[in-house]
């Protein structure tokens, strides 16, 4: 009742960020010969219904942001301010399976915002990686705790699955916990006299 009356609370970075992002209505096929740029373009030339996606508070600020240290050039892919955290929000598109250098990328983006960008009143920079796929292990040891904070990694899909494939993700989730947490049965008691 709280969320119908109210809409969504936002108190922390997790509060906004979705996983998996579904950006169906992009309308790009899966494919391995799918570019970031293609990405790109198609979430720039759809940003209304990408920024109602990604849920309250997201500002655009620019795209393809050139940054430059000591001669050379990097460019962040979409950067945001969250006007309810009072943050920038750094987000770096991948086509592939996350890796620990896209964590390291989109770490020293975040740290090079935090030390140029940010002003007075802004609470630290996110950055977010969005891929198609990730490994939640590689994500913690390459980040670490404190940087688990504030970079975040989370998945897009380019259509809803149908109903087969929740029915498998479902099972397999199931299966998971199954194998992480073994239910515990009480001991038996012994049969015979002494019972």
């Amino acid at each position: 009742m709280r969320l119908a009356t109210h809409g969504q609370e936002v108190m922390q970075p997790l509060d906004v960020l979705k996983d998996p992002v579904v950006i169906e209505f992009l309308g790009l096929p899966e494919s391995p010969r799918l570019v970031e740029s293609k990405l790109e373009q198609a979430l720039i030339d759809n940003l209304q219904t990408f920024l109602l996606e990604l849920g309250k508070g997201f500002a655009f600020v620019s795209r393809q942001e050139r940054i430059t240290i000591d001669g050379d050039h990097f460019y962040i892919d979409l950067v945001f301010y969250h006007a309810v955290l009072k943050c920038y929000v750094l987000i770096d598109l991948k086509v592939g399976k996350l890796t620990h250098g896209d964590l390291g990328q989109i770490q020293f983006y975040v740290n090079y915002y935090d030390r140029e960008r940010r002003t007075e009143g802004d609470n630290p920079t996110l950055g977010v990686i969005l891929c198609p796929d990730k490994n939640d292990a590689v994500v913690k040891y390459t980040l670490g705790e404190q940087q688990e904070r504030n970079i975040f990694a989370s998945r897009y899909q380019l259509h809803l699955p149908t109903e087969q494939e929740l029915e498998r993700e479902l099972r397999r989730e199931i299966r998971q916990l199954s194998v992480a947490t073994p239910l515990k049965m009480p001991p038996r008691k012994k049969a015979g006299p002494d019972a």
